[in-house]
């Protein structure tokens, strides 16, 4: 899916998704970025820990429910040319104990993402009460095992409500209206005011909320957002603040895979010398999905991503100019219909990259956004002995390059003085420590929200 501005394949299939792409243009994803802060020479911000960050997105996922089987039908009701796919003979589930084993693995490996839980899968069951065609014990275990064994490593995003039909928030229901306006994939979205959006964003998050997943970022379904982005962008602003009190909310409608830029987008940023910054953040994948497909059906391949001799594909293009690399697979394209097929292909991709690269660094998608909020949003200025950080928002492992800097420095907020341990070399860089290069010194500390400074004393 080269260059394309939507994530979904199944968008290829339809009319209304090839118009949808044709109106957005190559310059609709532009965004006001709002407020800036002043910056100084002499200093840079680098990546976490000087490393290139790696993130997984995992769409079309939620409890128990293997959304193709379920969705199929509904999408060929609109579409009956387009979707064609025997769904009766893919499984009703992609079950839990598949989760664990995907889960375990990828904790082994140190990769962390985000997990969609779409919370009303088809309009099959309501995530937070009742999933028929299973118990409720089920239900209650397939959410502890999101909340107990996922949480960690893996961000939970709604993506919208169905999927498929659009629900009246007004009374839990599909609109009657069998097209494409009332699908979230195609024709709802177009033209939404942020409130409209909001109230349907909210509605996602709120039982997510009840099933006691926290949610620091949203996912769209297919062209859902694609012709109304400021009011996607806003609302996921004010509904991720207002439902699960998120400081730096974001939310995934992109992916690039030609020549552009990865590199997350802040947006809508206020407040900054207040006690309440806003912004959001974009965040942007990578690749397609070149997995299994987003209905599992379908045979992608290790090299599209990276080649078997460690030098082609997609990712080395990303890393190699220091953006992060976000893959983007749909959760029944690496199950497969039992076969594991698309969870064979990703182990292998994790493998090669492990063999070609030494500085990478797996991150949640909300922890790639609060650093890229911090990047973009911190102050600094020079000051006697090093540089005045301005900061609205914390955040771990903040790395800095200073040229002409020799020493040990020191951290410095209010009373409180912490000097930097020296690495062995760069790679080793972690929060606390520094490195000094030919041309410059890498310092890496947990930047703290408010004023503080990085001073030489030498």
């Amino acid at each position: 899916m080269p260059g394309s501005l939507s994530r979904r394949d199944l968008l290829k299939h339809t009319t209304a998704g090839a118009l949808a792409l044709q109106l957005a243009g190559r310059g609709a994803i532009a965004q006001p970025e709002g407020e800036r802060p002043q910056r100084t020479d002499g200093i840079g911000i680098e990546n976490p820990r000087g490393r290139v960050p790696l993130s997984f997105i995992i769409d079309d996922s939620t409890c128990l429910v293997n959304l193709a089987h379920f969705c199929i039908p509904q999408f060929a009701e609109v579409f009956p040319d387009q979707y064609r796919q025997d769904w009766r003979k893919l499984p009703r589930e992609i079950p839990d104990d598949f989760v664990r084993k995907f889960g375990d693995w990828c904790g082994e490996q140190g990769v962390k993402g985000k997990y969609s839980v779409v919370p009303y899968p088809a309009c099959v069951g309501w995530v937070d009460r009742e999933m028929p065609g299973w118990t409720r014990g089920q239900l209650e275990d397939s959410l502890s095992l999101l909340r107990e064994f996922m949480a960690p490593n893996w961000d939970f995003h709604p993506e919208m409500i169905t999927h498929t039909w659009v629900i009246d928030t007004k009374t839990g229901r599909p609109y009657a209206d069998r097209s494409a306006r009332s699908m979230e994939n195609w024709e709802w979205s177009v033209g939404r005011t942020p409130d409209e959006m909001a109230d349907y964003l909210g509605y996602a998050l709120q039982i997510l909320k009840n099933a006691g997943l926290h949610c620091e970022g949203v996912t769209t379904p297919g062209g859902f957002g694609n012709r109304a982005r400021e009011s996607l962008a806003q609302a996921s602003l004010e509904t991720l603040r207002d439902i699960h009190g998120v400081e730096i909310p974001h939310y995934f409608r992109d992916l690039f895979t030609d020549e552009r830029s990865v590199a997350p987008k802040v947006q809508y940023a206020s407040g900054l010398g207040t006690d309440d910054p806003r912004c959001v953040v974009s965040i942007l994948g990578c690749t397609g999905d070149w997995f299994g497909g987003w209905d599992g059906l379908e045979r992608g391949t290790v090299d599209q991503f990276i080649t078997e001799d460690l030098r082609g594909g997609r990712l080395p293009e990303v890393i190699d100019r220091s953006e992060p690399a976000i893959l983007v697979c749909h959760w029944p394209g690496i199950y497969v219909n039992g076969e594991e097929y698309g969870f064979q292909v990703f182990q292998e991709v994790v493998r090669r990259l492990n063999r070609r690269y030494d500085h990478l660094l797996w991150m949640k998608l909300s922890e790639i956004a609060r650093y890229w909020a911090a990047r973009e949003l911190t102050s600094i200025r020079e000051v006697e002995g090093g540089f005045e950080f301005d900061a609205p928002y914390a955040c771990p492992a903040f790395t800095v390059s200073a040229h002409g800097r020799r020493g040990a420095p020191t951290v410095v907020r209010g009373g409180e003085r912490q000097t930097l341990t020296r690495a062995g070399r760069a790679l080793d860089l972690d929060a606390g420590s520094w490195f000094e290069e030919t041309q410059r010194s890498l310092a890496c500390f947990d930047l703290p929200r408010g004023r503080s400074r990085l001073v030489w004393t030498t």
